[in-house]
């Protein structure tokens, strides 16, 4: 799919985006609401029958955008079977919306304060891609466990689209991370919590 973004200047952006996120199946405030009842059930849950997320074991955020990355899908599967699942190969989005896969969203979780990563591999653009980069993508930004008794939070959502190009890849030929540039924030993805 071509980019909604094609041929217009960073000040029309936000306008297209508004527009992408209004025309997606799921509402913003259903995603918002989604993500934060999947966070409050890490911490309800149990691990090995006994230690609890948050009291006995305090995970690293990677470990914890797992959990969203699981927990999220498996909502809306549950909600809309048949229309929504988690992907079932590399080469689907996180959330794949079965009728048309132009609305499937990668899920993409960070503990800094307001931006989101990708792997190396969002940056590397070729035949060989695995996954489309480009499309819809739900961003989530999160505190870490910090003091015991302190339970982190959910700070940012956003959502929007991104296209692939839009991932730059470290400077460093070994360089593990893709950032995104501070035009994108605000403008294809939109902050939809808090709001």
């Amino acid at each position: 799919m071509s980019s909604p973004y094609l041929g217009l200047p960073v000040d029309k952006w936000r306008s297209v985006t508004e527009e992408l996120v209004q025309s997606h199946p799921l509402a913003k405030e259903e995603l918002v609401e989604v993500t934060l009842a999947c966070w409050d059930a890490i911490f309800a849950t149990k691990i090995g029958g006994r230690a609890q997320i948050g009291v006995h074991i305090f995970p690293r955020p990677q470990i914890m955008g797992t959990f969203l990355h699981e927990l999220i899908p498996l909502e809306f599967s549950d909600r809309y079977p048949g229309l929504w699942r988690r992907e079932e190969t590399a080469g689907e989005k996180d959330l794949v919306f079965v009728p048309d896969a132009t609305h499937s969203i990668e899920i993409k979780t960070s503990s800094s304060k307001s931006k989101i990563f990708g792997n190396r591999s969002y940056a590397q653009h070729g035949e060989l891609e695995k996954k489309d980069k480009s499309g819809y993508y739900l961003g989530i930004n999160f505190d870490k466990f910090k003091s015991i008794g302190v339970r982190p939070s959910i700070h940012r959502i956003y959502f929007g689209w991104l296209d692939g190009s839009d991932w730059i890849g470290q400077a460093a030929p070994t360089g593990q991370q893709a950032r995104l540039s501070k035009e994108i924030y605000g403008n294809k993805l939109l902050v939809i919590h808090p709001i």
